[in-house]
């Protein structure tokens, strides 16, 4: 009888046989014949653990996604500054998980949207934690903030090349990152805008069109399309 290790060990094997398919060569074109050979194992052993290709994407999907977020909560529960070394340095070992979020979100597939999705409720679960931490400030619309977090997020995987470009690498390698770290944080940790003019601006601009119609003239883009008769 194979024993629990053995089964762990066997599916972790055919998960990264398939993420590393999967995020090279797409979900369409990686047959399940191509990561049973990556994995070293049997055609039928891998749909013996994951019931489809569709299951073994589903489960490749959630251990990128605790990967990519749920590493986060070592910065609420231990070192970050030690965290982040890790990060740093684990960069290389990431490629695979990089390639795979990158091809599986620019694939016009329903299982894009999954993926998406399931980035998104993790991104808006980290939000709430961290406002109940004092980590986060409260957002002014929790819901909107998770989702540009979620894209702000992802756009540096999905454009590798122009960020590695932009940044004189042939590839986003752990100097690219560095290099990034603290701009990043120091854009979320202080802001970008020296006052609040443009907030004042914007809270006043969405006011305006959001109240009721005037009649101040045709040219007016607020006018009441049927003013009173005097």
């Amino acid at each position: 009888m194979r024993s629990i290790e053995q089964d762990v060990t066997t599916r972790t094997r055919i998960r990264d046989a398939a993420v590393l398919l999967f995020g090279r060569d797409g979900v369409e074109r990686t047959s399940v014949r191509a990561i049973a050979a990556v994995a070293g194992v049997s055609p039928g052993l891998v749909i013996h653990y994951f019931g489809s290709k569709d299951g073994l994407r589903a489960r490749c999907d959630e251990f990128v996604v605790d990967e990519f977020i749920g590493r986060k909560d070592e910065l609420r529960t231990g070192d970050p500054a030690a965290a982040m070394r890790r990060w740093l340095e684990d960069a290389e070992k990431n490629r695979p998980l990089i390639d795979y979020v990158s091809r599986m979100l620019t694939e016009p597939t329903a299982a894009a949207d999954e993926l998406f999705d399931a980035l998104l409720a993790r991104t808006t679960s980290l939000v709430d934690e961290q406002v109940a931490a004092g980590i986060m400030r409260v957002p002014v619309d929790r819901d909107v903030t998770a989702l540009y977090l979620t894209l702000y997020g992802v756009v540096p995987l999905v454009m590798q090349r122009q960020l590695a470009r932009t940044l004189g690498a042939d590839v986003v390698d752990v100097n690219a990152l560095r290099r990034s770290t603290i701009p990043i944080l120091d854009l979320y940790t202080n802001g970008l805008y020296a006052d609040d003019r443009f907030l004042i601006a914007a809270r006043e601009a969405l006011g305006r069109t959001a109240g009721p119609r005037s009649d101040k003239g045709e040219n007016d883009p607020n006018q009441d399309p049927d003013p009173p008769r005097g």
